[in-house]
């Protein structure tokens, strides 16, 4: 990646991670009473970025030959498979039994939030487990 475009990608963490804090996506409380139906405001949260989302990855590469610091559009195929649904069940089972997100827990810490660093490290602990499972079964 050239400088301009870690540039880029800074700049977009950044404000990825001030959109989090001042949704209030970094306080676990808050995330758990919406995923108990208790608080809607993340929604609001939730679908306007599902919708942001949607819309730029529609239209950005109909309007642009080529995005603004990079060659060309990448592609990202999806599969729906039982590994996509067995990862899918176990993310959720975690953020709803700990209402932390890795995006919302980065940016807690960045905000002082330092419980959420044990959340961090059982995410981290999870990844490499999984890691380690498949390259054993891949063996």
């Amino acid at each position: 990646m050239r400088p301009l475009s870690l540039l880029a990608v800074l700049a977009g963490g950044v404000l990825f991670g001030f959109g989090l804090a001042w949704s209030t996506m970094i306080r676990p409380e808050v995330v758990l009473s919406f995923l108990r139906f208790q608080d809607f405001g993340l929604l609001l949260v939730l679908g306007g970025a599902v919708v942001v989302t949607a819309i730029v990855y529609r239209l950005a590469p109909r309007l642009m030959r080529r995005p603004l610091l990079e060659p060309a559009f990448g592609r990202h195929p999806s599969v729906l498979d039982a590994s996509t649904l067995g990862g899918a069940a176990i993310f959720g089972i975690g953020w709803g039994l700990s209402g932390v997100c890795p995006g919302p827990a980065i940016a807690g810490l960045g905000a002082g939030n330092w419980p959420l660093s044990i959340a961090l490290a059982g995410m981290f602990a999870g990844a490499w487990a999984h890691g380690w499972l498949m390259s054993r079964s891949a063996r």
